[in-house]
């Protein structure tokens, strides 16, 4: 004698609804995520009348001094003494590597020559000096 077995239903997830589950979350994120801007060192950058842009922005290490003299390297806080060891280390990582100083007009050149003497001691020779254009706008 052969015993038939009940016929089972298929388990089926509702997906009816998954778009507008996915909707609400995407809303949800975009309302709750806060979007910091640069809050690093405040600088005025100097004019310029003719400047010329920088093609490949990865290669780029950006280097701020405020009016206060402090020194950030990419958004680190950093000391003079501590430039050639770090940027010597980034070189050896890739020796194309384009430095960006972005000095606050109101900084003493001093410490953007001694910046400059740090940068030569890690071989650090393509240095780029970020200014304002006529018009306003940041090079």
């Amino acid at each position: 004698m052969k015993i038939e077995s009940k016929n089972k239903g298929s388990a089926k997830i509702p997906t009816a609804s998954i778009a507008d589950i996915v909707f609400l979350l995407l809303i949800f994120f975009m309302t709750v995520t806060v979007f910091r801007q640069y809050q690093g060192l405040k600088i005025e950058l100097p004019a310029a009348k003719s400047t010329k842009k920088i093609e490949k922005k990865r290669m780029i290490t950006h280097i701020w001094i405020d009016a206060e003299n402090h020194l950030n390297i990419d958004d680190m806080p950093m000391t003079l003494d501590k430039v050639a060891p770090l940027m010597s280390k980034k070189m050896q990582e890739d020796p194309a590597t384009i430095v960006s100083v972005r000095a606050d007009k109101r900084s003493k050149y001093g410490i953007v020559a001694k910046l400059l003497e740090e940068l030569k001691k890690a071989n650090a020779l393509r240095v780029n000096f970020a200014t304002l254009t006529e018009g306003g706008g940041s090079k």
